[in-house]
């Protein structure tokens, strides 16, 4: 098939149909009428050969074909983007669209309240973050960068890392008073703890205690096992049981002494955070400084 102007006009009509979920949205996105939406859409299938959508009147969703075919072209779009951005001489300016995968402890307990103080600084970008459990497939989901916690496995992605984090344990002063303070790790054999599921294994997070080059593992007994951060820092808060958390992520819990650090000698773990690039090229200017948002938000 002989490459001509139309087909890519067609596949960036799509692109945007299929990221908005409809064609009036992708319509106000890229400046056309809806009706020009979907001529563009229909040509693209029959230079194609194909149907690429199925339509009803409350729904659009792409074909099993159009979607091996969206999942082929997805990344070229991207680094089209890219170059032209390049060609411009803006490699320097913030502006476009920035997909992160991110860890969903991130998002949860994190980043909540930043993101728009972060937008607000960049008014040419536009963010999308997908919290998922397990990093996804960089290059064929479009992402740009992603955030995760915990040592990187063998990858073909570059990798940075961030900082390392320190883990804390936790207890609201009501659920103290009621069952009194641990006053070593061991103690917690009698206590109501609060279990977070690891992705990876699908099992309870070990629960370990540094003091230098010490570590102590503990094993906790619990009657809840939760799968997101945020369940177990707001049970934790309802004075359910104590928690392990980071201590970036209570920082103010704990100045409004409404959390209360324990063992305070044992508190030398840390956990890793990660980014991750699909490309050795060096990144672009939106996704360093996200980055660089991150960073700051850690600290």
């Amino acid at each position: 098939m002989p490459f001509d102007g139309r087909l890519l006009s067609g596949v960036t009509v799509l692109a945007a149909v299929v990221e908005s979920g409809s064609f009036a949205r992708a319509a106000d996105a890229i400046g056309i009428t809806t009706s020009g939406v979907s001529r563009a859409v229909a040509r693209l299938e029959a230079r194609i050969g194909t149907r690429l959508l199925n339509r009803t009147t409350r729904s659009i969703a792409l074909t099993d074909e159009g979607r091996r075919f969206y999942e082929k072209v997805k990344p070229s779009l991207g680094t089209i983007e890219d170059a032209a951005i390049a060609a411009s001489g803006a490699t320097n300016i913030v502006r476009g669209r920035l997909r992160v995968d991110i860890d969903p402890v991130v998002s949860d307990l994190i980043l909540p309240g930043r993101l728009g103080q972060f937008l607000a600084q960049y008014p040419e970008l536009s963010l999308e973050c997908i919290a998922r459990e397990q990093i996804s497939d960089l290059v064929g989901d479009g992402i740009d960068v992603a955030v995760r916690f915990g040592e990187p496995a063998t990858s073909s992605l570059i990798i940075r890392k961030l900082a390392a984090l320190q883990v804390i344990t936790v207890a609201t002063p009501g659920y103290l008073k009621r069952h009194g303070r641990p006053k070593h790790p061991n103690d917690l054999a009698h206590h109501d703890c609060i279990h977070l599921r690891d992705p990876l294994t699908r099992r309870p997070f070990d629960w370990e205690f540094h003091k230098g080059r010490k570590v102590l593992a503990v094993k906790t007994r619990s009657r809840l096992l939760v799968s997101d951060a945020r369940t177990m820092l707001t049970e934790c808060l309802g004075g359910m049981g104590i928690a392990q958390v980071f201590t970036v992520a209570v920082r103010d819990l704990l100045e409004s002494r409404k959390l209360v650090a324990l063992f305070p000698d044992w508190s030398d773990e840390t956990y890793p955070l990660y980014a991750y690039y699909p490309s050795r090229h060096h990144p672009a200017a939106k996704v360093r400084v996200f980055v660089e948002f991150v960073l700051q938000a850690v600290r």
